[in-house]
């Protein structure tokens, strides 16, 4: 019952402070009405045409796949550092680890998202 009493007050304190950050910048924040505020910005050069046009996918994908290898190398301090203590267990989750990666990889490489085009 403890616990699930601090986690309701941490909830609560934290949307009060989210409310009062949006508050308190909502008051704040200085308000100017300009037509060429609401534009589009590219780089100081008027847009020709609609600014809303779609992307290929492949953009995204290569993005969302480099993220996750990013993050993913990440992880591979952390062992390095706890390597020493944990011993043959550390070194069995790490070749997995990087067999997963590897699969991945190699998942993406054949369906074509790591083809720039």
């Amino acid at each position: 019952m403890m616990d699930s009493t601090a986690l309701l007050i941490f909830f609560i304190c934290s949307l009060i402070m989210v409310g009062a950050g949006m508050l308190v910048s909502h008051l704040v924040a200085p308000r100017s009405k300009n037509i060429q505020k609401e534009e589009p910005y590219e780089c100081g050069i008027p847009t020709q045409g609609t600014s809303w046009i779609q992307f290929r996918v492949g953009y995204y994908l290569f993005a969302i796949i480099f993220l996750i290898f990013d993050v993913e190398t990440v992880f591979i301090f952390p062992w390095a550092v706890a390597m020493k203590e944990v011993g043959l267990a550390a070194f069995v989750e790490i070749v997995i680890f990087f067999g997963v990666l590897g699969l991945g990889l190699l998942y993406a490489w054949k369906k074509g998202a790591l083809k720039w085009e």
